[in-house]
């Protein structure tokens, strides 16, 4: 790639999985120089108070703010429970993974409801 190029941004989980990347690279940083870190150093109750304050803030932008704030206090949010999901080494595959067995399972549940009716009519 030339130097005039640049990299397409990165999309859906990839961004995630690259802050999660950076996260876990900037856990053991100065805490000085880094939130992460800062927020690393402090702990878990620490960690999960600013999950709950940006869920708060989603909520809020939600209801009473413009899209943008709600955009943007939703990216607050993701970093935070990336943060969250790093300090108790959780990786972020194993949520992708319980999302799409939720999926899977909803199109089983869907399918047999609509077998189930098509019975009862007939």
């Amino acid at each position: 790639m030339s130097k005039q190029e640049t990299p397409a941004p990165a999309r859906g989980s990839e961004i995630l999985d690259q802050l999660y990347t950076v996260i876990e690279q900037r856990r053991s940083a100065d805490p000085s120089e880094s939130w992460t870190a800062k927020l690393m150093h402090k702990g878990l109750p620490k960690i999960c108070q600013k999950v709950g304050e940006e869920a708060t803030e989603v909520v809020v932008a939600a209801l009473a703010e413009s899209r943008e704030e709600l955009l943007e206090e939703s990216a607050d949010l993701l970093y935070h429970l990336l943060v969250l999901w790093a300090a108790k080494g959780v990786q972020p595959d194993e949520v992708y993974e319980v999302l799409h067995r939720r999926r899977i399972e909803m199109d089983i549940k869907k399918k047999k409801q609509k077998k189930l009716e098509k019975k009862q009519e007939g």
